[in-house]
């Protein structure tokens, strides 16, 4: 089943509340925190590219990539008007190969719980790459208590033109979140039923770290008060050294 396909032209008016200006503004603070230059900059599964968008606006030359051909469409109409544009890349996290390092990488929104344990020492691999010494990587996860306590939940969001049902359930012997969910789009006078199922996997903070200290990053550190932390959302810095 497709994973961000017929999401994509209806992801940003379900994610209207999502606060891109604090998230942008975390990240800042961290750069300032560090006293390093930050210009050139990798959005990591970036969307439909609104934090692209944000940043580029904020003065930061962008690099984007994402593994969804659809959704890199809404992104790529987002920046149209910006200048210098940013460089999109469809690319996953596991196949990520730029052209040569950034300043700092960011993920945000849950791009690395979708990424299994086991996959992400390859792509921390890759970051170490791509990310120049002394460079940043910035991310958030969920945390796992907030990702088991939506075992059997269902969730409704409903417009004009759209009805979007979700029902989750955790997977204990994976140790991930399974949802599936289904849009319903007004096609005159009748309704288009498209779905999509989400995998979201739990990673623990000190499987975190020590990922990343293998793979040549230091300076850790777990930010809990930030953007969305109510909802379980923690972020993590990290230096490449």
């Amino acid at each position: 089943m497709n994973c961000y396909g017929p999401l994509a032209a209806w992801y940003d008016a379900l994610t209207d509340d999502v606060p891109y200006g604090s998230f942008a503004d975390l990240y800042e603070a961290e750069f300032a925190r560090d006293g390093g230059e930050f210009r050139l900059l990798l959005d990591l599964c970036c969307g439909t590219g609104t934090l692209t968008a944000e940043l580029a606006r904020r003065g930061y030359e962008m690099i984007a990539a994402d593994r969804s051909e659809d959704m890199l469409m809404q992104a790529r109409e987002k920046a149209a008007a910006l200048s210098p544009p940013p460089l999109f890349l469809c690319q996953s996290a596991q196949e990520l190969d730029l052209y040569g390092t950034v300043d700092a990488a960011v993920c945000s929104l849950d791009g690395f719980n979708y990424i299994p344990g086991v996959e992400l020492d390859g792509v921390f691999r890759r970051l170490s790459l791509f990310i120049r010494p002394g460079g940043l990587l910035l991310f958030d996860v969920k945390s796992p208590e907030s990702l088991r306590a939506l075992d059997g939940s269902v969730s409704v969001d409903e417009s004009e033109d759209l009805l979007c049902l979700w029902r989750a359930d955790f997977d204990a012997e994976e140790n991930c979140l399974v949802y599936g969910m289904d849009l319903f789009e007004r096609a005159g006078g009748l309704w288009r039923r498209e779905s999509e199922e989400h995998v979201e996997y739990v990673h623990e903070i000190a499987f975190l770290r020590g990922a990343l200290e293998a793979r040549g990053f230091g300076s850790f550190r777990l930010i809990e008060d930030g953007p969305q932390s109510g909802e379980g959302r923690l972020f993590v810095s990290a230096k490449r050294l």
